[in-house]
């Protein structure tokens, strides 16, 4: 169904119903005209003045009421009080058409003195007309002169109430469509936060995942080509295996990312195992002496929610990246625990350091920071040049309803 134009008045809701009610009491009019006692040349004016009544209606007035052109609808208005003017002189009981003609004259008016105007113009003549067939007498003056008084004050009245029925319908009808272009331009605008919140989110995933085992990729060929070029077969040969071990746990990630979020290495072991085996496959790859302990036993690590596991993995192996591309560190302790504010997990390394506030520039350590204030926790980090890393991750703790 076609919305309403908000400046369309109310009446034009109902424009089926007006044409009935016009056609109808016309009919009704003419029919009725023919028990009258009227000459035949009386009779052929008054048909004549319905027909031409029916004709303006049909091809001036009924067009301007949905076209608002004011100069066909005041051409209607007048031929309609004319005729109307005729009927009455001709046959008195035709002015019971003063009620389609007055809603009529406030119908196509644009404004409240036009309106009102025209109004005093249709009783006037109506009620001269009804003069002119009492015989111009002052008698017949004084019983219509109450009549025409009424009759004016209540098409005022009628039209003004109407008048303010459409203004408050189309005020309501503009603050309705100003709301709905509120609420479009809402959910458009969560729609576009939401596309943005997943791209980051993706863009997270991809960095936490596929990027670092891709480093990690990159570096072992460079050690195998290195080794290769000095003879030592069984260093290629370990190193193309965690080549090959790495690409497979890529591309099962990728695999997962597609299907959804969680991490496929939380779905097949505990946080505490993918710790662990993150642990020592970064010490058989790099060398350095990583430690893996946990303040609180395997159940309860299992017992997480999923949301805070995700979250706790993802931290550590953004640590371990920066560990690898920055630190040169000869040692790296994790350390998972649980405290009255939530569950954490800490990375130390005994690396190069840095300045906190002059190299967190990068997105590692920013897509970190991302992720964890998501879940309401926090990231500290602590560290100074040539004194080592510390970063320490506390999400707090939730139920596994609410994550």
């Amino acid at each position: 169904m076609e919305p309403t134009r908000v400046d369309e008045p109310i009446w034009m809701r109902w424009l089926i119903g007006w044409h009935i009610v016009f056609w109808v009491l016309l009919v009704m009019t003419l029919v009725v005209s023919f028990s009258a006692d009227l000459s035949t040349g009386r009779r052929i004016v008054y048909a004549s003045a319905v027909l031409l009544v029916g004709l303006a209606y049909q091809f001036v007035g009924k067009p301007a009421i949905t076209s608002r052109r004011q100069l066909p609808a005041y051409a209607y208005r007048i031929v309609l009080i004319g005729c109307l003017m005729v009927l009455v002189a001709l046959y008195p009981p035709s002015v019971f058409l003063m009620f389609i003609a007055s809603a009529q004259i406030w119908l196509l008016c644009e404004r409240v003195r036009e309106a009102a105007a025209l109004s005093v113009l249709l009783v006037f003549g109506v009620g001269s007309a009804q003069l002119w067939s009492a015989g111009w007498g002052w008698d017949a003056f004084w019983e219509i002169l109450p009549w025409m008084a009424v009759s004016l004050v209540v098409s005022l009245l009628f039209g003004i109430w109407i008048e303010k029925i459409i203004t408050q319908s189309e005020q309501r009808a503009e603050l309705i469509a100003q709301l709905e272009s509120a609420r479009d331009e809402l959910a458009e605008a969560h729609h576009s936060a939401g596309v943005m919140a997943e791209r980051e989110r993706m863009a997270r995933e991809i960095h936490d995942t596929l990027a670092q085992g891709m480093t990690s990729i990159v570096m072992l060929a460079q050690t195998a080509a290195v080794e290769l070029q000095r003879g030592g077969t069984d260093g290629a040969a370990a190193r193309l295996a965690a080549i090959e071990d790495t690409a497979r746990e890529n591309l099962a990630e990728a695999r997962a990312l597609v299907a959804a979020f969680t991490p496929v290495v939380l779905s097949e072991a505990t946080l505490a195992e993918v710790l662990r085996r993150q642990g020592e496959r970064f010490a058989a790859e790099t060398g350095v002496d990583v430690q893996v302990s946990l303040d609180l036993p395997d159940e309860e690590v299992a017992a997480l929610p999923q949301g805070q596991q995700v979250v706790l993995l993802r931290s550590a192996q953004e640590a371990l990246a920066n560990v690898r591309k920055h630190a040169g560190a000869t040692q790296v302790q994790i350390t998972l625990g649980i405290s009255d504010g939530g569950v954490w997990i800490e990375i130390r390394d005994d690396g190069s350091g840095f300045t906190p506030g002059a190299s967190e520039a990068g997105y590692g350590l920013a897509a970190m920071r991302g992720r964890v204030e998501e879940s309401g926790g926090s990231v500290q980090v602590e560290s100074a040049p040539g004194r080592g890393t510390r970063v320490q991750v506390l999400v707090p703790a939730v139920a596994e309803e609410d994550v």
